[in-house]
Formats: structure tokens, sequence, C-alpha cells
């Protein structure tokens, strides 16, 4: 077989979002932030709205128990991740039996069995489809997702196999009032992409010519999902200095996925970048020397969404498929980073054909 007719193509992406629309500025009245210096990391992140499941008291968040948060991150997690699915079964023309493996991401509750056997569950998938939970890889993980689920469709043509990316980042809110938790508060929103994978037929659909990654060294602190005996909940952190890590060593993996393909950057089209933050937007163009236009659809994202963790970088991707602007021959670089400090990166193009 031709080696053009086994690579792995995206067939559909489908999306979704729980709980309700907030402004930024509703935000900061519900957690009756005060703090102008906590006021001025919200403010200056650049993002609008974003969907959050929080719990309200007389038009106040208040705090949930780890029980209370692990048992929302189930909940809304079947309830987008079943919608994000059956969007992208529906622009496929396809029904819940045709799928024959699923990896199901998520790094905001932790679930044994993992999330995959429950979304299996609530939509019926064929009991015999085989299936893969990563967890606790955070921002990055989409594309370990995709990487995984590309290598499976790609050893069985033909076969339709699922990546299904949920993160209900609002079940690991702490609110103390510190300007670290106010970085994470001010950045993270609730939703779920899911991505149909095929390798094989004559469908016109973007293929994925490969993947590579990079392990930032001595930054294994940089993010971290961690216990806070104060509150007896689990936290996020993020270190301040991680956008300029990632902006110095993002051309790394970069190029090496240009080098193996032999593809110039600027004979790269498109670019779709996980919306990480402004700072780590900013660094990435400019140590990249991408334009605004360039990183139109990631800022788009990240304003009207805010951070989605593992499923920001599809919904930037499903924008631009929006767009209708994707060619045969056009090269797409996807870029995600996240604990470890790590960067993920895969080189699509728009057609095998041409």
């Amino acid at each position: 077989m031709d080696s053009k007719c086994i690579l792995p193509r995206i067939i559909s992406v489908g999306t979704a979002n729980p709980g309700r629309k907030y402004s930024q500025q509703e935000i900061m009245d519900k957690m009756r932030i005060n703090d102008e210096r906590i006021i001025n990391v919200f403010k200056n992140s650049h993002i609008k709205t974003r969907f959050l499941t929080l719990k309200e008291e007389n038009g106040v968040f208040i705090d949930e128990s780890q029980e209370e948060l692990l048992k929302k991150h189930l909940n809304f997690s079947l309830e987008a991740g079943a919608q994000a699915i059956k969007e992208a079964l529906f622009k496929a023309n396809l029904q819940v039996y045709d799928i024959e493996y699923i990896c199901v991401v998520t790094s905001t509750g932790f679930l044994s069995p993992g999330l995959s056997a429950h979304i299996i569950n609530k939509l019926k998938l064929p009991m015999n489809c085989q299936r893969t939970d990563i967890v606790g890889m955070g921002c990055c993980a989409g594309l370990n997702g995709l990487n995984t689920t590309s290598n499976w469709v790609q050893v069985n043509p033909g076969k339709y196999g699922i990546l299904l990316c949920v993160e209900i980042c609002s079940a690991a809110y702490v609110f103390d009032n510190t300007i670290d938790t106010a970085v994470v508060n001010s950045l993270f929103g609730d939703a779920a992409a899911a991505v149909i994978l095929r390798a094989g037929g004559n469908e016109e659909k973007p293929v994925i010519l490969g993947f590579s990654s990079f392990l930032i060294e001595n930054t294994l602190k940089a993010l971290e999902y961690v216990w806070d005996p104060k509150f007896n909940k689990f936290s996020f952190r993020l270190q301040r200095t991680i956008p300029y890590s990632i902006g110095l060593d993002i051309e790394q993996p970069v190029n090496v996925l240009l080098n193996r393909f032999q593809v110039k950057k600027r004979n790269i089209t498109h670019w779709v970048v996980h919306g990480g933050g402004k700072k780590v937007i900013d660094a990435i163009k400019y140590n990249l020397g991408l334009s605004a236009y360039d990183m139109n659809c990631t800022t788009n994202v990240l304003a009207e969404y805010g951070n989605l963790s593992s499923a920001s970088f599809i919904f930037s991707y499903k924008q631009l498929l929006e767009k209708n602007i994707i060619k045969k021959k056009d090269y797409i670089i996807l870029i995600t980073m996240g604990p470890g400090a790590q960067i993920e990166t895969a080189l699509l193009k728009g057609d095998s054909s041409g």
C-alpha cells in the first residue's frame, strides 16, 4: 500500500462547554476580589469570558470539598464529553458503533476506572472498543493523545478512533486570595473537545505527518498539580518564569519536526498554538517570529474561553477549519506545552495528495 494512503487523517472535530459563561469582571465580583494585585492579574490576562462550573450562594462562589470537586469533574466531564463526541460524530456522518478506539485525556480529576470507561458506558460505544486514558500530563496532553490515537488508526487502516480531551478546570480551583492561585483562577475554563481520526480512505481531510517532543531541563516544578494541606484538596501551581522557559526552547521541537520532513518554517501556512496565557503566547510569537495573524485562532480562543488545558489547541484548530482557508498543499503546525515542562508539536498537511 502507498504510504500516503495510510497516513492518519483528522476527519472531524467537536467541542462543548459545560456550566455557565462568565465575564472576567463577573468572576472577580463573585470571588469578592478586592486586592489590586489580583485585580491586575485578571485584567491583564487578555481573557474576556470563560465557561465555569462553580457553586454559588447569594451571588458569591463558594468553596467545595475535594470529594465534591471529584464528583463535579466526573459529572461535567461526562456531560461535555458526550456533547463534543456527538458533534464530531454528526459532522463525520458516523454513529457510535463506528468507533473502535477512544483515547481520553484529562488532568483535572482522577478516576479509576478511567474516564474512558465512563464515556463508553454513557454513549453506548461498542463494548469491544479499545481505550486509553492519559491523566496528569496537563495542557500539553492533547497532542500526546493525538499521537496515541494516530498510531492506533495507522495500524488499523479504515477504522475510526476518537480523541477526547475534557478538562473541568473549575474542579481544581482553590480560593485563598493569594497571587499564586489568582494566576490559575484568572486563566482556566471548562471544556471538552473531540477529534475523530481515520487512516486510509479518500477523504480530502488534513493528514498528520508526524510529532516531535521536547522536555525542558530543570523545570519539573514549573507547572504542578499538588496537594494543598491547608485546604485539603489538590491545587495547580504555575511559576511566573515558565513563559520565558517555553519561549527559549520552543524552536527545538519545531526545528526537529521541520527538518525531519524537509519543510522550511516559511512554508508553514497555519500555526495552531495552545493558548496558555498572554505571556506564553507572546514568548512563542517572539521566539518563532510569528505575526498576530499567525496566532489569531489562539488569541481568539483564549479571549472567549480562557485556557482550556489539553482541549485548547483543538478549539483553535476547529476555528481554523471554520475559516475554510486550508488548502491541499498547506502545512500546519500544532503546538502545546504543559507540566514537565514539556513542549509537544505536530506537523499536518492540508491533504496528502498534491
